[in-house]
């Protein structure tokens, strides 16, 4: 049995090597078919294109995404070809909540936004977009969300009622967005923040884009930007990875290479979904749960000594330190601005990080 796994999935090693089976670890955008002709399975990221010209004259069976994320998939042909798929559905939703949360403490740190005195707009009621509206009520901001497919269905919102993107334009002081990248339908998300909606708005907000690049429309929002109809913008995903748009990075207050999700937590997470799956379709024992490394001693000993000086005299204030010391986003983004073609070598070697200790 042999499978082809992209190289830069961390962690994974040592359980697939437990599996007793050939294992080939390749760059995820140079996998071709002539790579995975005689595989059996094929793990990837978000830089695999996983569709008939890939797998067309494979024997792979099994494919599955490390990732929440799925539109690198034909999941069309994955069906007409009897492939079995899987993506790993919330994996990493901690960890972007957690990137979420050090935004917001950054924003009201550095740009004098009080949670108590904001309005935060989500779009997407689904893992992500669940955590990040309890990280900001945690935070004593006031939520709204919109996801007009869950409003269809009836399902229930934790915040009053769900509301349209027209009022979230016209509401918020924070825009953030949490949905898949989908190109049809009555709820095409394809540039859902796209001229119209950047004309909409009524309260010159911060807008956040952590979900699929092209949800936003690159030169609309830069427009927005330039024309004061935006306040700031935080940039995780972008149209056209890796080659981003120069313009918009340097307009960003924080500009980071797709890596909201990348915590060692939610990697893990993915990792042992991906491997559940896959012995469970070819019969294999599963070698057992992967866990995180541990953060090393002088960071957990500078979180100490921060837990050590808080009182209620400076417990908003040091908390505030322990969350950016276990994630502080500028660092990410002060890199990217410096050298921005780099975008896939910092997501490729990205530096251990973790949501708790």
């Amino acid at each position: 049995m042999k499978i082809v796994i992209d190289d830069k999935i961390p962690y994974i090693h040592d359980a697939v090597s437990r599996l007793g089976v050939e294992a080939v670890y390749m760059q995820g955008s140079k996998i071709g078919p002539a790579d995975v002709r005689d595989a059996d399975a094929l793990i990837v990221r978000t830089r695999t294109r996983c569709d008939e010209s890939l797998l067309g004259n494979s024997r792979v069976s099994f494919v599955a995404t490390a990732t929440i994320g799925y539109d690198h998939i034909d999941t069309e042909y994955m069906k007409k070809a009897g492939i079995e798929w899987m993506n790993c559905p919330g994996c990493n939703s901690s960890s972007v909540a957690q990137y979420l949360k050090s935004v917001l403490l950054l924003l009201w740190r550095d740009k004098g936004m009080s949670p108590t005195h904001t309005t935060i707009g989500i779009v997407g009621q689904g893992h992500v977009g669940t955590k990040v509206a309890a990280v900001a009520e945690s935070m004593g901001m006031q939520v709204l969300v919109c996801d007009p497919p869950k409003a269809e269905e009836g399902a229930e919102c934790r915040y009053g009622k769900f509301v349209t993107l027209e009022d979230i334009a016209r509401e918020c002081d924070i825009i953030t967005f949490h949905v898949p990248l989908t190109r049809c339908g009555k709820h095409a998300t394809y540039h859902l923040a796209g001229q119209d909606f950047f004309d909409s708005l009524q309260q010159c907000p911060v807008i956040i884009n952590t979900s699929r690049g092209a949800v936003a429309d690159g030169n609309a929002l830069i427009d927005a930007l330039y024309n004061n109809k935006v306040k700031d913008a935080v940039i995780d995903t972008w149209e056209n990875e890796p080659d981003i748009d120069l313009r918009l990075l340097d307009k960003a207050y924080i500009a980071t290479p797709h890596i909201a999700g990348y915590s060692a937590d939610g990697k893990v997470n993915a990792d042992n979904m991906v491997i559940e799956g896959l012995c469970n379709h070819f019969g294999l024992d599963n070698p057992g749960k992967i866990m995180p490394p541990e953060l090393p001693y002088n960071v957990t000993a500078h979180l100490k000594e921060l837990l050590e000086c808080r009182n209620p005299n400076n417990e908003e204030c040091v908390n505030r330190d322990i969350a950016l010391t276990l994630y502080n986003p500028l660092n990410d983004s002060t890199n990217l601005k410096k050298a921005p073609d780099r975008f896939e070598e910092f997501r490729g070697n990205y530096p251990l990080r973790r949501e708790k200790w």
